[in-house]
């Protein structure tokens, strides 16, 4: 998985905003021949399949013209939905407090996952209290491959 070129995540974040949209982020990743570019996309009032319908026409006419992505790529766009994913370190700072899962690029302290409860943004740093034991980890928010909050859905 990749993260989009910050050139189009500014044409983006414009063209979601205008609709009265926020742009939470996008991600590139293979799957066969061909790459999936999904966006995610939020409201105060929550994203129906409406509106990511209307986002979808918006941004592939933008994608048309624009041509950013090479190759053969199916855009998707969605909610962030329970277990939203984590972009830029104001998400974190919005979400201290609840736990959260994080898979680095490469090993920190032997390991590639995390999962615990964000406890503060220290410049570029993102600590987390661990489940596993009563350690704080401090993790370099550009060694992060990709965070997504962890609900407890109880039915």
């Amino acid at each position: 998985m990749r993260k989009i070129d910050p050139a189009l995540h500014e044409k983006l974040v414009t063209l979601i905003q205008s609709m009265g949209y926020e742009l939470v982020g996008g991600e590139l990743f293979p799957q066969g021949g061909t790459t999936i570019f999904r966006i995610y996309i939020d409201s105060p009032t929550g994203v129906t399949l409406d509106d990511c319908s209307r986002v979808s026409l918006q941004v592939s006419a933008m994608m048309d013209v624009e041509d950013p992505v090479r190759g053969n790529y199916v855009l998707e766009v969605s909610s962030p939905g329970v277990n939203r994913p984590l972009f830029e370190l104001e998400h974190y700072r919005k979400f201290i407090g609840r736990r959260v899962k994080i898979r680095l690029r490469s090993l920190i302290n032997e390991r590639r996952q995390y999962k615990g409860t964000l406890t503060r943004v220290e410049g570029d740093n993102i600590c987390l209290l661990m489940d596993d034991s009563t350690q704080e980890v401090s993790l370099p928010f550009s060694a992060i491959e990709k965070a997504n909050l962890i609900e407890d859905i109880r039915f």
